[in-house]
Formats: structure tokens, C-alpha cells, sequence
């Protein structure tokens, strides 16, 4: 276990930052987290300073204060700036959590970033969030130069994601029945544990380790992940049988108005081949080398049910009308009565047209 240090963690209170703050916290750190507390409360035994980026206000109460370990994810450039001018030169590490949406092509693997936005751009707009995680890299690379270590992370799934595009699935195939599979079984995917990234970031501060590197784990076939999935669920006694798939070409679900990736009548973590292979197959060597490693799936699988099945937050799955209706297309055949009473009955709710498409 490293030697106690003194942690900043700038959130603290959601899904990441709240991971990174308890994982510190477990190693015997003492923690200050820094937020609005409008999301969430900190973690049991963090210190708490309530800060408002947007205005600046209660960054006074951070100001002349050395941290052994600094660690952001900020989104929004403006927000940036001032927290460096008043912490970088008395913090020794700082992690800044970017993203892998700052690259241009999603179809090829290029390394090829977004043109950055202005340093004192505020603009939150989803269309933005690439550009904008440009220039927050460049706002922290200039001014903590080796001390500064960022991370590209892919999609980060886990315990506490509100944005989830994972649990569609263990809930789902918890369900029973025939499942809609988007195909091909070789689609590549990617993703990263939430737990795994915390202690990443955690053993980077430790070791002092700077540069950029993208934080994700190696590529599964999505035959392989599902699959994977579904041995989880057995193993955990969720399941008796494995789920019953239905492969379905992503020509077919296209036309039946079935949407990747997230939002209503979509499926997580299907993005269309070859248009997103690059996004989806990103290299994990150098993060390996800097101390990365990945959990196994199933053990991922388990952590989620165990801590989101309860009260999941999805932002991806299809309503079982709508699975039923294509899967009945596909076959060339009625569809099954009663779909709409299946939604009925169902535990957990799919985004609808009024889900927030991301909550930050």
C-alpha cells in the first residue's frame, strides 16, 4: 500500500470521480473532494469543499493548498483555467481524465484529434465534448508539463454509471426468452472497468507517471462479450441456462429503426461496422506499460449487478414490443401477442424519447 498522501479530487461525488475518492480512500489517503454537492454527497470520511467551477466560487478555499495528487474530469474548458492557476504549482501529480472522443475518425484508428475550442469556451453541448476535452488536455499539458498524466478513456461501465449502456444486457438476458443480438458476432468492443480505472489512475499518481495514454482494455468480439455475459450471470446464479440469442444483422435492425449505442430503441455498446471500428479497437499497450490492468468481464458483469441491477439508470435497450416486433420481422412472422404487457411487468425502464441523453 502506498504511503499516505494528501488527495484532491475535483468531483468526488459521481460514478469516476466518486470511484477514484474511494479507492483513496481505502489505500489510506486523506481525501478532499470538490464539487457543487448538487449530484451527489462525497464518500464517507472525504474531506468536502463545496466549489462551483462555472462561477469560481469557493475555489478560495483550495487556493495555497499542496496536493500530493490532483485528479479532474472536467468537460467544460473555462473550468479548467482558473482551478490550475490556483493549485498546479503546489500540486505534485495531476490526472486529467479526457476522452477518446478527442479523435476525429471513429471509422479508422488515427490518432488524428478534433481542432481544440477556446480555452475560455463554455460551451456544454454534447457536439462540443471532443473539442472541448482538446483543449482541457492542452490547458493541463502546458502548464503541469511531466507532471501531468491524461487518459483517454472509451466507454467507462461499472457500479454508479448514470449514463449506463451495460446493463441492458445482464438485465435482459435475466429476463428470459429469445434476445435480440445485433450482428456480426466479430464486431469489435472496447470499455473499461470504472473500479480498474480508479486504481489505474491511483498507481499512476504513485509512480509519478506522465504523458498521454488511451485507458481502455483490449477488444472483444461482441459474440465473445455476450457470451461472456452470460457466463456471469450463470456463475453469479442469476441464470439456469444460457441466454437464447437471435442474431440479427445490423443491415435488418437499421431499417426496423433499432439505434446504436444509446437513446430509445437502441441496444448498448452496438455501434455500426466498419463506421466505428477505429472507436471500438484503440490500442492498449501504452497504457498497460504505465501500469494498467483490466478485469476479466464476468467479474465486471457481477460488480454491476451486484451494486445496479436493483435501480439501474440505462441510457440504451429496447422495449420488449419493440425486440418482439423485430425479431418477428426477421423471421418473417406475426408478432407475439401480449409484447406490451412484457413492458408492463418489466423491473427496469428503457430510455424513452424524454430521457436525458447524458447526465453529467
Amino acid at each position: 500500500m502506498s504511503t499516505e498522501k494528501q488527495i484532491l479530487v475535483l468531483g468526488g461525488t459521481v460514478f469516476l470521480s466518486r470511484s477514484i475518492a474511494e479507492h483513496a480512500l481505502a489505500r489510506g489517503h486523506r481525501v478532499t473532494v470538490a464539487s457543487r454537492g448538487a449530484t451527489g454527497s462525497p464518500p464517507e470520511g472525504a474531506a468536502f469543499v463545496r466549489l462551483d467551477r462555472a462561477t469560481g466560487e469557493g475555489l478560495d478555499a483550495l487556493r495555497g493548498r499542496a496536493f500530493d495528487a490532483v485528479f479532474d474530469v472536467a468537460r467544460i474548458p473555462a473550468h479548467v483555467g482558473p482551478v490550475l492557476d490556483a493549485l498546479a504549482d503546489d500540486a505534485a501529480h495531476w490526472s486529467f481524465v479526457s476522452t477518446i472522443s478527442v479523435y476525429r475518425h471513429f471509422d479508422i484508428l488515427s490518432d488524428e484529434l478534433h481542432e481544440p475550442t477556446a480555452a475560455d469556451s463554455t460551451d456544454a453541448a454534447l457536439e462540443a465534448y471532443g473539442p472541448s476535452k482538446v483543449a482541457c488536455e492542452q490547458l493541463v499539458r502546458d502548464r503541469l508539463g511531466d507532471r501531468a498524466f491524461i487518459t483517454r478513456p472509451g466507454l467507462i461501465v461499472g457500479p454508479g454509471d448514470r449514463n449506463d449502456r451495460l446493463g441492458y444486457w445482464p438485465l435482459r438476458f435475466a429476463e428470459g426468452g429469445e434476445t435480440l443480438a445485433p450482428g456480426p458476432r466479430e464486431r469489435p468492443v472496447q470499455w473499461i472497468d470504472v473500479d480498474d480505472y480508479a486504481d489505474f489512475l491511483l498507481d499512476a499518481a504513485d509512480t509519478g507517471e506522465h504523458g498521454t495514454v488511451d485507458a481502455i482494455g483490449a477488444p472483444l468480439e461482441f459474440g465473445a462479450f455476450l457470451d461472456r455475459v452470460g457466463e456471469a450471470l450463470l456463475e453469479r446464479g442469476v441464470l439456469s441456462a444460457p441466454p437464447e440469442l437471435t442474431w440479427v444483422s445490423q443491415e435488418f435492425l437499421l431499417e426496423q429503426g433499432v439505434n446504436p449505442w444509446a437513446g430509445p430503441d437502441s441496444l448498448g455498446m452496438w455501434v455500426p461496422t466498419p463506421d466505428y471500428d477505429g472507436f471500438q479497437t484503440r490500442p492498449t499497450g501504452p497504457a498497460a506499460a504505465a501500469g494498467f490492468r483490466a478485469s476479466d468481464l464476468a467479474d465486471t458483469v457481477k460488480r454491476w449487478w451486484d451494486a445496479n441491477a436493483e435501480a439501474p439508470q440505462l441510457k440504451a435497450g429496447l422495449s420488449r414490443q419493440k425486440e418482439g416486433e423485430v425479431l418477428a420481422a426477421w423471421h418473417d412472422k406475426p408478432a407475439a401477442e401480449g409484447l406490451a404487457e412484457l413492458d408492463v411487468e418489466r423491473r427496469f425502464t428503457v430510455p424513452q424519447a424524454e430521457t436525458p441523453a447524458y447526465d453529467g
